[in-house]
């Protein structure tokens, strides 16, 4: 499996970003993407998730009403989006994709933890500066 970010970029506070994750390869029908961030000497931590279908999602308290996440299904490749709005500068960080492939996520108050995903990307960088 290859997971390939982009969309990252430098914004203004308050701007925009979207940031998308394109998997392919053997992902298996049921499967969690998730994006985490990581910066500079802080703990990588868990932004977004979703399962398949859409139906279960995750979001941080400090993304909420901020940032939204969608996701997009072809053969053999499944693409998950961040939809980053009204970015602040703690919001600068190295942003990743990940997926677990062939697991099923329904609890949104209880979101898979990064050792479980078992794919990882290289991440985009994402800086809000103004």
């Amino acid at each position: 499996v290859q997971l390939q970010a982009s969309g990252g970029g430098l914004v203004q506070p308050g701007g925009s970003l979207r940031l998308s994750c394109a998997a392919s390869g053997i992902i298996f029908s049921r499967n969690v993407m998730a994006w985490y961030r990581q910066a500079p000497g802080k703990k990588r931590e868990l932004v977004s998730a979703m399962n398949t279908g859409g139906s279960t999602r995750y979001f941080s308290d400090f993304v909420k009403g901020r940032f939204t996440v969608s996701r997009d299904t072809a053969d053999n490749s499944v693409s998950l989006h961040l939809q980053m709005n009204n970015l602040k500068v703690e919001d600068s960080a190295r942003y990743h994709c990940a997926i677990l492939t062939g697991g099923a996520w329904y609890s949104p108050r209880d979101p898979k933890g990064f050792d479980e995903y078992n794919y990882w990307g290289l991440g985009t960088q994402v800086t809000v500066s103004s």
